[in-house]
């Protein structure tokens, strides 16, 4: 007896050591992928004139600064769950085309944020600015600099889709929902803001269209897809669902309160952008003081965070993202996986609720 209970752990333990490997070796394989795929696309056009590389070389310094590789993470782990072949290449291009898509989004999202901090390094547009402030060249610097940066972001939605077009056929129709929700979220963040009223269905569409489903949900699909397996697809809706929104008030909760130093970039770019976030539609919901000192002159991002401290939105959005984070886990329950990957997808749904940057 005491043989049989002390096999058992050390089997999981076996069991979930291999599936770490394996998708370790296959997010090495992804960032392979994306570094061969874009020095060969800057040896090409070297050739034609040296200017192109410098588009090129933005985005592979963005790439290669690092990030959370969630989107792949996500659409490997869905693939391997769903009982994928690890050595299929058709599956590390399309989450090597994933992350692509996220670096434009990235360098878009900048852009409207008016950010110039990304990963603890100058944004593309801040990039761009300074070179031609450097350089003293014609025309307005920022109405440059942006415009170089959309085209350098417009350049990985290019190469995004190359990289995806040499996956399984059965995982397209996912990504092209997941490519253009992500724009329409976007546009809708950009109204929201504009209009800025407290609309708590409108902040939750947005933080699900724009994060929730793109960076969670639709990947987790595309790959239990590409493994043939499109019975997993409401199981995974409903667990990328939950994760999304609580990944999404995590990054409401990291803007407001967040250490720059870790999270790579500005502090209070919401407040200052008039971003109807879940977090912010939550607390204007609770207090009408949070409005005005977020849209009349004079007031600062402190003032805010002290006023959400006061009426103790944090504690409360803490305690919706754990419930969040139950409801994703329970969403997978009974889902025909092994328990291995599905415990694999609970510390995942941990470390995207309670995650630091």
């Amino acid at each position: 007896m005491t043989t049989e209970v002390t096999s058992r752990p050390r089997t999981a333990r076996e069991s979930a050591t291999s599936v770490r490997r394996t998708m370790d070796d296959l997010l090495q394989r992804v960032e392979q992928r994306l570094s061969t795929f874009l020095a060969a696309e800057r040896a090409r056009y070297a050739e034609v004139d040296e200017r192109t590389v410098v588009a090129i070389d933005a985005l592979i310094d963005l790439v290669a600064s690092g990030g959370k590789r969630l989107r792949p993470t996500f659409c490997l782990t869905g693939y391997l769950a769903a009982g994928g072949d690890p050595d299929d290449p058709g599956i590390v291009a399309a989450a090597a085309g994933l992350e692509m898509l996220h670096v434009s989004a990235l360098i878009h999202d900048d852009i409207l944020d008016d950010s110039d901090q990304r990963r603890g390094q100058p944004t593309v547009h801040t990039v761009f600015s300074a070179l031609h402030e450097r350089h003293g060249w014609q025309g307005e610097t920022r109405r440059f600099a942006e415009g170089v940066a959309i085209l350098v972001g417009d350049l990985a939605l290019v190469y995004s889709a190359e990289l995806v077009s040499q996956a399984s056929p059965a995982l397209l129709a996912e990504w092209h929902r997941l490519r253009s929700e992500v724009i329409v979220g976007q546009y809708l963040d950009i109204a929201a803001a504009a209009e800025f009223s407290v609309d708590p269905r409108l902040s939750r569409l947005i933080a699900v269209i724009k994060s929730g489903r793109y960076t969670i949900h639709r990947p987790l699909v595309m790959g239990a897809n590409a493994a043939g397996r499109p019975d997993l697809a409401a199981a995974f809706a409903e667990y990328g669902e939950a994760l999304g929104e609580a990944f999404q008030l995590r990054d409401d909760l990291l803007d407001a309160f967040g250490d720059s130093a870790q999270t790579g970039k500005p502090t209070g770019l919401d407040f200052n952008g008039h971003k109807m976030t879940l977090l912010l539609g939550w607390a204007m919901q609770q207090d009408d003081k949070i409005r005005s000192l977020i849209t009349e002159p004079g007031h600062t991002p402190d003032e805010v965070r002290a006023r959400l401290l006061d009426t103790g939105v944090p504690e409360n959005v803490e305690q919706h993202i754990a419930g969040l984070v139950e409801r994703g886990c329970e969403a997978i329950t009974d889902t025909p996986i092994t328990e291995t990957w599905r415990d694999e997808l609970k510390d995942l749904a941990l470390k995207v609720a309670y995650r630091n940057k």
